[in-house]
């Protein structure tokens, strides 16, 4: 990942195509980093508040994106942005497009061929953060595409909050933000699960949370990952400290303990069959990070 050179002052044109709270939050990181900002949104009223500000509002689209060399767009998805963007196609031409909607891969490749098609160059990117924390030191946005875009784009991308680059594949952004939400959530569920478990045992989640994200997830979770993440790379996965077959007995226990006291049982159940496959495989006698092995492949149809 790479960041853009610094450049000053900033003072460049932008213009934000979207509204809703996340495009709100970034229209007023430019506004507050001296952009000349120009906004657009389907709701004119949206925009009062931004005006009062000092920004721009346009009449259509094709004016907004004039005005501005550089339009960041955020929208609900891909599909949303073709139709708005159908009655300014002639405007396009020679501008550059940030696109900072969510989506797939393969739509982040299409939106390329799409702004191509129009003259615009094109840049995908994606949002880590809540709208609060746009412009905010420590928040993070993705970019992917053409690195000669990325740093026409620079002084706009930083004034919105940390720009990483990522590589001149157009769908890395998204590919990079889904995997990162899918962690969040797969994270999330395992410590409500959790707190959910000692729960039925009336421990309170602030009492368990001291224990679990205090000193747990940093200490065991998170520096045994950091860790073996080479070994990942190699296709690694000694079980001298500990095989498939004990992480499954692991699994099994807590299956049956979920089940005893009374909570939800289908998340460890899953994971369970996820190392019985793993064995079944030929991993049984490598460490728990061989499930990797299974990740890679797509679900076996049924």
């Amino acid at each position: 990942m790479t960041t853009p050179e610094p450049t000053s002052p900033h003072s460049n044109p932008v213009t934000v195509i979207g509204l809703g709270p996340m495009g709100t939050a970034l229209a007023e990181a430019l506004l507050n980093q001296g952009h000349p900002l120009t906004v657009w949104n389907r709701t004119p009223g949206k925009a009062e508040d931004l005006v009062t500000k000092g920004a721009r509002r346009a009449a259509t689209v094709a004016d907004a994106v004039s005005a501005s060399p550089v339009t960041i767009i955020c929208l609900k998805d891909y599909e949303t942005t073709y139709g708005i963007f159908e009655s300014a196609d002639d405007a396009l031409k020679g501008r550059v497009l940030v696109n900072l909607n969510s989506g797939t891969p393969t739509e982040a490749r299409r939106a390329l061929d799409w702004a191509a098609e129009r003259g615009a160059e094109y840049l995908d990117g994606a949002i880590m953060v809540p709208p609060p924390l746009v412009g905010q030191p420590g928040s993070v946005f993705l970019y992917s595409g053409s690195r000669d875009v990325f740093d026409k784009a620079g002084v706009a991308l930083a004034s919105m909050g940390d720009p990483r680059f990522l590589g001149s594949d157009p769908s890395l952004a998204v590919l990079y933000n889904a995997a990162l939400l899918e962690m969040m959530y797969a994270t999330m569920n395992g410590f409500l699960h959790a707190t959910a478990m000692v729960g039925s045992a009336n421990v309170s989640a602030v009492e368990f949370s001291e224990l679990a994200l205090g000193w747990f997830m940093p200490s065991v979770v998170d520096s045994t990952l950091a860790e073996q993440a080479p070994d990942l790379d190699k296709g690694n996965y000694p079980g001298d400290l500990g095989t498939m077959e004990m992480n499954l007995n692991a699994l099994e226990h807590i299956t049956r303990t979920c089940v005893e006291q009374g909570v939800h049982s289908d998340q460890p159940r899953l994971m369970k069959e996820i190392a019985e496959r793993a064995i079944t495989e030929g991993y049984s006698g490598k460490n728990y990070l061989a499930v990797f092995e299974i990740f890679k492949k797509a679900t076996p149809a049924t």
